[in-house]
């Protein structure tokens, strides 16, 4: 065993006590009759002490749980956690491994009830301080907004940072970029046109060799990011409209928003996508130059609205069959894409992800739905069921067997009016699945029984007709119906379908 000695640092200033001072001070708190245990340093530079994501401490700590430590020394408290909860965690392992814990600057160990009792009123202390400071800090960098100056982080696609001192004060200044502002313009006069989607735009951009920062390819996503960013927006009288409508809070007058500055958007933000609250938002000019029209920039905010409202929509109206088919050759499903006078599938293997050369055969919408409308037809016309008598007085159990299978077909049917006439979610739909798999496994079983006993003269009396029902159907119902009877869609390469169905 051995006496650890923990320092931590995390940047070096003027007024710091660096490591190597920090276990001096620890050496020194050893006592006398400690000095047969031989003494090991950790210490973690550069590393803060919010939480325990440092690598010598957790070194420390895996020879703490070997049994191989008997006491750890720190200069202070604060060296080795500023989270009350770490603390307490680190004491009681420590504890579970009879370690002593000790502070050679506030003169206490935990070999006393009085000095663990002293160590957590200070662990209160320094995760005081910890919040105060982050506090600080948030309200340092709201006031640096406030003023207009460069809220800081990666520069945005399209400006380089300058060093410079606005209003007295030292900042960044966004000073754009002439070969990626040109980018900016031609990406958002192209999304302006309103026939262009986000993946149209993104095969342009690889078309012409337009990298995104980081040197990945671009995305929907990346190229919707950056559409929605007002720092490219020459701030005008209609930016100003615009923002005020959505109720977000304004620094600066009307006559400020000249049409050559650009903005910043700052402040917090809802979590939920279902909702737009722009209430604790703020914008506020920067000294900087924007680069879009507004005019062209609020057309691309009007077409990513109206994308957020498609996709937010509760089903896809284009195909009742939409997310039920799938690529033999990627197993990506397949997507509808409006022709110039019909709609057919797509491996989105190979329109979004660039991973699949996709299906030879063109799969028109319709013609796959007239396909898949017959095979359910047939499906259903299997579940049709019937109320039936036997001329054999002497089989009872035959009939008592006929009766659960009457029972079973009326709740079947059951099933199927409830999703023909009700609007069921995704959850609810797949309880409704897994029910009609055990009503149908249960039938066969009764049906093999029945078989064994080798009855006849069957006489049908009233059937009723699923297939019937589901002619008539609305899109929702048929998409419903889809889902709980197919598990998937495999289309494959010569354009033949292949229905793996749920039961």
């Amino acid at each position: 065993m051995y006496i650890a000695l923990y320092a931590r640092q995390s940047i070096d200033k003027e007024n710091s006590v660096s490591i190597e001072t920090q276990l001096d001070y620890c050496k020194a708190t050893i006592k006398p009759d400690e000095n047969q245990y031989p003494v090991r340093c950790f210490s973690d530079k550069g590393y803060s002490g919010k939480d325990t994501n440092r690598p010598e401490f957790q070194r420390l700590m895996k020879d703490v749980r070997r049994g191989r430590v008997a006491k750890v020394i720190v200069y202070k408290l604060d060296r080795i956690s500023r989270s009350i909860i770490d603390f307490v965690d680190m004491l009681q392992e420590f504890n579970d491994y009879n370690v002593k814990f000790v502070s050679s600057q506030e003169s206490f160990d935990t070999d006393s009830p009085y000095g663990e009792m002293i160590c957590k009123i200070l662990v209160v202390f320094a995760e005081f301080e910890r919040k105060s400071i982050i506090s600080r800090i948030k309200d340092a960098y709201e006031k640096r907004s406030d003023l207009g100056l460069y809220a800081g982080g990666r520069r945005p696609y399209g400006y380089d940072l300058e060093e410079a001192v606005i209003n007295g004060i030292k900042s960044k200044k966004l000073i754009p970029n002439q070969e990626e502002a040109a980018h900016i313009r031609y990406l958002f006069e192209v999304y302006a046109q309103p026939s262009v989607t986000l993946r149209q735009l993104q095969d342009n951009l690889l078309e012409r060799n337009i990298e995104p920062l980081t040197g990945t390819d671009w995305t929907t996503g990346k190229l919707s990011t950056l559409l929605r960013n007002p720092v490219y927006v020459k701030a005008d009288a209609e930016l100003y409209s615009y923002y005020e409508r959505k109720g977000v809070h304004i620094i600066g007058e009307t006559k400020d928003f000249d049409g050559t500055h650009n903005i910043q958007l700052y402040g917090k933000t809802t979590h939920d996508k279902s909702l737009d609250d722009w209430s604790d938002m703020k914008i506020v000019l920067l000294t900087s130059e924007g680069l879009v029209d507004s005019e062209v920039w609020l057309k691309c905010q009007r077409k990513l609205e109206q994308n957020k409202q498609i996709g937010n929509a509760l089903s896809n109206q284009t195909s009742w069959l939409s997310g039920k088919i799938v690529c033999s050759k990627c197993g990506h499903t397949m997507t509808t894409v409006k022709g110039q006078s019909q709609k057919y599938f797509l491996c989105t293997g190979k329109t979004h992800k660039k991973v699949c050369s996709g299906i030879k055969e063109t799969i028109y919408v319709e013609d796959m739905e007239d396909l898949v409308d017959e095979c359910i037809s047939q499906k259903l016309s299997e579940l049709n069921f019937s109320r039936v008598s036997h001329s054999d007085a002497k089989a009872n159990q035959i009939n008592l067997l006929k009766l659960k299978i009457r029972e079973i077909d009326g709740k079947l049917s059951s099933l199927s009016d409830a999703v023909l006439e009700g609007n069921f979610n995704g959850d609810m739909i797949s309880l409704l699945n897994e029910k009609a798999k055990r009503l149908n496994e249960e039938k066969r079983k009764l049906l093999d029984e029945i078989d064994d006993r080798t009855i006849s003269d069957i006489s049908v009396q009233e059937t009723i007709n699923f297939s019937k029902k589901w002619r008539k159907a609305s899109f929702n119902e048929r998409r419903a119906i889809c889902g709980i009877l197919i598990k998937t869609i495999i289309m494959h390469e010569d354009g033949n379908p292949e229905i793996i169905w749920n039961i």
